[in-house]
């Protein structure tokens, strides 16, 4: 088999990549990196020298492709499958990226502040840092409260135009995790409702079932 992803099932980033293979059936062999292990962390270095997940190796392009989002781009010019995650038409191509952006810089990153600071040692943390970013997450709430609200009357489903993208693929880690530390409560019910339709979708289905074994490492009871 060409394609390898090498990733950790419980990585939020590395639930992009997944979500973009299993919705187009596209092969690939799962190498699941333990970086506390010393063979499985040396190996996975080989292949990503920085340590970041998550990591596809083509072997049929000699290829090494980084980062969540450039794997996904990759897939949809080398391995296109029915759903396409990347539009052709390029203004919503760009309207794409740009949401997946957003979720990444915008709810993925202080997400992973606050699940971050909660692993520290007690004496590390970080009080005033952990508000800033729970701000953060509830201002970007309250920004995705109003767009979807937007697509919702017009009878819209998705992040972005009318079909499941990249932008979604964005979303569903993002917001998972992110309704674990700072839940989105009554005062977001459209976010509710677009984070329930991404539950919905088999793919993220299997993404989460695959991540179940390792819940217990997530640092929130209720992850």
């Amino acid at each position: 088999m060409s394609l390898t992803l090498h990733f950790h099932p419980l990585a939020s980033f590395c639930w992009k990549p997944l979500l973009a293979f299993y919705e187009n059936g596209t092969p690939f062999t799962p190498v699941i990196v333990d970086l506390g292990d010393e063979q499985s962390r040396a190996a996975f270095l080989k292949v990503s020298p920085t340590g970041k997940m998550p990591a596809l190796r083509d072997d049929a392009r000699d290829r090494t492709v980084l980062e969540s989002t450039i794997v996904i781009e990759y897939l949809a010019v080398h391995y296109p499958g029915p759903v396409e995650l990347i539009p052709a038409d390029t203004d919503l191509a760009i309207k794409v990226r740009q949401a997946d952006r957003f979720y990444d810089f915008y709810v993925q990153e202080p997400m992973q502040k606050i699940v971050g600071d909660r692993l520290r040692p007690k004496d590390k943390t970080d009080p005033f840092g952990v508000e800033q970013a729970r701000e953060q997450l509830r201002n970007s709430y309250a920004i995705i409260e109003e767009e979807m609200r937007g697509k919702e009357m017009q009878g819209k489903t998705w992040a972005v135009g009318e079909t499941f993208s990249m932008a979604d693929c964005a979303a569903s880690p993002a917001l998972f995790y992110a309704n674990k530390v700072e839940p989105f409560g009554d005062k977001f019910p459209t976010v509710k409702r677009y984070h329930d339709r991404l539950l919905e979708r088999p793919s993220f289905v299997r993404v989460i079932e695959e991540a179940q074994p390792y819940f217990k490492l997530f640092p929130y009871s209720n992850g």
